[in-house]
């Protein structure tokens, strides 16, 4: 119940400050399995795009979380846990697990992720060379419906170095639905998908 109301209470925030906008340019909301790979500038970008999906999406798409970060306190785990059902994934380098199992365990369970391919935040105004782990769950998990979405101006709701957010306009762009095609070269797919975030960004 505690879960449920801070879900409410986060989402009419997030709402408040950002508009949370999603724009629905090359395909329609649906519940089907999906994999949502976006642009990364922000610890905030989890939540924009979690706020952005309409509740009978929300429920059933989980977001990936650095563990590192998410889990620094008891407050941003629980948040991370029982609020955003997330999906922490390990990028210590020192792991012995592949830091795709988890998101491989949600995906043959049925869920749609959250997925941001950079790896890491990026602070240029297009993506980092995307890593391979989209490709690994395409190819792997060929039923999910790979969709591209760019999130724009959230960076700016908290700029470095204030600990206030500042009320911005934000939206998320989704677009046309892609997959791998057949005998494609991973760096080409990689490539071809970078592009596809980047080519919503003025629209």
């Amino acid at each position: 119940m505690l879960a449920k109301l801070m879900g409410l209470f986060l989402l009419g925030l997030i709402r408040v400050l950002t508009g949370a906008q999603a724009r629905w340019y090359g395909c329609p909301p649906k519940a089907e399995q999906r994999i949502y790979f976006a642009n990364h500038q922000s610890h905030a970008d989890l939540v924009m795009i979690w706020a952005a999906l309409p509740k009978e999406l929300r429920g059933i798409t989980r977001p990936i979380a650095a563990k590192d970060y998410w889990t620094q306190t008891p407050f941003k785990q629980w948040i991370t846990t029982a609020v955003f059902n997330a999906i922490y994934v390990d990028r210590s380098k020192s792991s012995e697990h592949d830091p795709l199992e988890p998101l491989m365990e949600a995906l043959a369970h049925g869920d749609s992720i959250i997925l941001f391919p950079e790896g890491t935040r990026g602070h240029a105004e297009e993506p980092q060379p995307f890593k391979a782990g989209l490709y690994n769950l395409a190819t792997r998990f060929p039923q999910a419906v790979l969709v591209p979405a760019w999130i724009n101006n959230v960076q700016r709701v908290m700029p470095k170095g204030e600990v206030v957010p500042v009320p911005i306009l934000c939206s998320v762009t989704f677009g046309a639905p892609m997959r791998v095609e057949p005998n494609e070269d991973l760096r080409v797919f990689l490539d071809r998908a970078r592009r596809a975030v980047i080519a919503l960004r003025d629209i």
